[in-house]
């Protein structure tokens, strides 16, 4: 077991939004997957988490991931470059007491593209399509809240980007846990990387 430090941090006004200070390069660029299957929703959580020890879904049943994707209110934004993946946000709105909620539920890069300035700007666009997410759900009350959570098993740079593009930290947490394997099942064990 490890101690694991839990940030949670949030905008109150799309005003808060900070741009990134890169645009996507040429070969780049951010779409909505319409209608995300489980398969690829795992694809693209197995190939951002799987160094971050992301393990909390691996052990869903194909009919619970597709009921999470088919949730009201949820979105899967995929970051392509040159055609193929490079990293995705899955976006949450949840309707409350005052208003609609959305949490960026999974934010992050393919190990081969980190390092490389998207980060910012995919995270830039992932708040703002949040914050118009109640244009885009039938019946959802105007947005009044984006938030995130993210802890001290995510990339060292993870606080720093989503301060950088305006979010708040608002509460803090730590804890005993044991770290789950997220790379569990991605590719056989003993297989050469070269």
């Amino acid at each position: 077991m490890i101690e694991v430090t839990t940030t949670h941090l949030q905008q109150l006004s799309p005003h808060d939004l900070r741009p990134a200070s890169r645009e996507l390069p040429d070969g780049a660029r951010i779409e909505r997957v319409e209608a995300i299957t489980p398969e690829f929703s795992k694809f693209l959580y197995q190939s951002v988490g799987s160094d971050l020890n992301w393990s909390d879904r691996l052990n869903l049943a194909r009919s619970q991931w597709e009921a999470l994707m088919r949730d009201a209110g949820t979105e899967t934004h995929v970051l392509y470059i040159d055609g193929a993946p490079g990293g995705y946000v899955e976006l949450a709105g949840r309707v409350h007491d005052s208003g609609t909620e959305v949490e960026i539920m999974y934010f992050g890069l393919f190990p081969q593209c980190i390092g490389r300035g998207l980060g910012g700007a995919l995270l830039a666009e992932a708040i703002s399509r949040a914050w118009d997410i109640d244009a885009r759900v039938s019946g959802f009350p105007a947005v009044a809240r984006v938030w995130v959570h993210t802890c001290s098993l995510d990339g060292p740079t993870a606080i720093a980007n989503y301060e950088a593009r305006g979010l708040r930290i608002f509460h803090t947490e730590s804890e005993m846990a044991t770290p789950g394997d997220g790379a569990a099942g991605l590719w056989p064990e003993g297989t050469p990387t070269a």
